[in-house]
């Protein structure tokens, strides 16, 4: 399809800067709350000294809940009728609530035993997962029904990941703000104070895209256009709950959203199982076990990393205009893997500087990966109601992102363990083994390298194109006349 044949996006469809803004302020909370567990848990390693395989288990077991949680949160967000819509009530109650528990999961009091923190931490992670899928679930089915528009579906998803990023420049700081010993006596104090301030922000912020982001289709167009809409609020529990499960099997039978979501699964994860890694090798082999200037480093890396992801999102949506989103997925994704590859020759102690240098590269295949997938998705959502004559934007999206975070708590679970295998001690400081370093350098450089490669050849066999998705979204104006746009 030549640019000269792409359809230019009409201005009714469009949205306007204050929904895309109010939209991507709820992108800062999740991504801000989403990484804040796995920078602040290294408190629980280096503050209380719990062993790295706890700490990666108390990450994973929360997650895993969301293995039922997820999907049923999206099922019952598509079935929702208020006068406020089906995704904006539970946004507006599930920021408040996921902010105040967030705040209070991190009060470990001091002096207790391994045990004790491990149970604490997990009751209290346990309850946050439910409010955070309470708020995330819908925000991200909001996302994919705003706009009909191809294209405009990717800028959105570009605000949104571009706003999203903010996050993470202050994420790769929150160890060297609870290592400050100017401001509190202990990285455990530390990580109270910090908890408390994030509570807040995400209270008052999440709560955005709820008052001034609108929903594109009403209760009475949906009643009318899904008969088990309508039959929803009669039907006893079992009838809801065989209706929830016919809905997964034939989401899951959906061979593009499929592929999509292998090509997630492989490129975030695959990143996300050495993210730990990362930061062991900047604080105990760059710095050489220096915490203090660890933690500079992890924050210059999170830094410049953000930066140059801010700077790919706008160019993964110029070229997807142009190109299409599946080869634009596939450019940026291969340059993650030779950002890994190249990590082999920049982790040097003697030129500490070089740590940097693989990261603007890297950053592309992750800038690219959720601005281009949310609006892929979007489309498939489309391809849905075409075939099955419902919009489960809610459904398509859960799973999803149900599937992203069964893959981090794998990797977080994981990655404690991994680090065990190589042999890392904590209170050896940077005296570790050679065979140690060797080791996580390994681990480190060649699984999100392989992991990019398997996510290229997903995505490569990808088939819903900009053409097909335009007939498709003809062939459904023609079915009926009732989307709001």
């Amino acid at each position: 399809m030549s640019t000269s044949d792409r359809h230019a996006t009409p201005s009714e469809v469009r949205l306007s800067n204050g929904q895309k803004f109010a939209y991507g302020l709820g992108s800062i909370c999740n991504n801000l709350l989403g990484g804040a567990i796995g920078f602040m848990s290294i408190v629980l390693n280096v503050g209380l000294g719990m062993n790295p395989g706890l700490v990666g288990t108390l990450q994973a077991i929360p997650r895993l809940t969301d293995a039922l949680t997820d999907p049923v949160m999206g099922y019952i967000s598509d079935n929702t009728r208020t006068r406020f819509g089906r995704r904006r009530p539970y946004i507006f109650f599930g920021a408040i609530a996921m902010g105040l528990i967030f705040a209070l999961m991190w009060q470990l009091p001091a002096g207790y035993s391994e045990n004790f923190y491990f149970w604490f931490f997990l009751a209290g992670s346990i309850i946050f997962y439910l409010s955070y899928t309470v708020y995330a679930t819908p925000w991200v089915a909001l996302g994919y029904e705003m706009t009909p528009d191809y294209h405009e579906r990717t800028r959105l998803m570009a605000v949104h990941n571009f706003m999203g990023q903010f996050a993470f420049i202050s994420l790769p700081w929150f160890y060297a703000i609870m290592e400050n010993d100017r401001l509190f006596t202990d990285s455990v104090q530390g990580a109270r104070a910090l908890a408390i301030m994030i509570g807040i922000f995400v209270a008052v912020v999440g709560i955005m895209p709820a008052i001034f982001c609108k929903e594109r289709f009403d209760p009475s167009t949906l009643d009318q256009d899904s008969d088990s809409a309508g039959k929803t609020r009669m039907q006893g529990l079992m009838d809801n709950v065989k209706e929830f499960f016919n809905g997964l099997v034939i989401t899951l039978k959906c061979s593009e959203f499929v592929k999509l979501c292998i090509g997630t699964f492989c490129l975030f994860n695959g990143i996300m199982l050495v993210n730990s890694f990362g930061s062991y090798i900047a604080i105990f082999y760059v710095a050489g076990g220096d915490t203090d200037l660890g933690a500079k480093y992890m924050g210059v890396l999170g830094t410049v990393n953000t930066v140059s992801t801010l700077i790919s999102i706008y160019l993964v949506t110029w070229l997807a205009a142009r190109i299409g989103k599946q080869k634009t997925f596939i450019i940026a994704t291969s340059c993650t893997f030779i950002s890994a590859i190249m990590k082999w020759w920049c982790y040097d102690p003697l030129i500490p500087w070089k740590i940097l240098i693989p990261q603007p590269l890297g950053s592309v295949g992750m800038g690219g990966l959720f601005t281009l997938m949310g609006s892929m998705i979007a489309d498939v959502c489309d391809m849905d109601e075409l075939e099955t004559g419902k919009r489960r934007e809610g459904m398509f999206g859960s799973i999803y992102w149900w599937m992203v975070k069964l893959g981090m708590a794998l990797a977080f679970a994981a990655s404690g363990y991994l680090l065990n295998w190589t042999g890392f001690n904590v209170e050896l400081g940077g005296a570790q083994t050679n065979t140690t370093f060797f080791w996580m350098r390994v681990v480190d450089v060649f699984v999100p390298a392989i992991a990019a490669g398997i996510s290229i050849l997903a995505v490569s066999m990808y088939k819903l194109t900009e053409q097909r998705s335009q007939e498709i979204r003809i062939e459904l104006d023609k079915r009926h006349g009732k989307i709001k746009t």
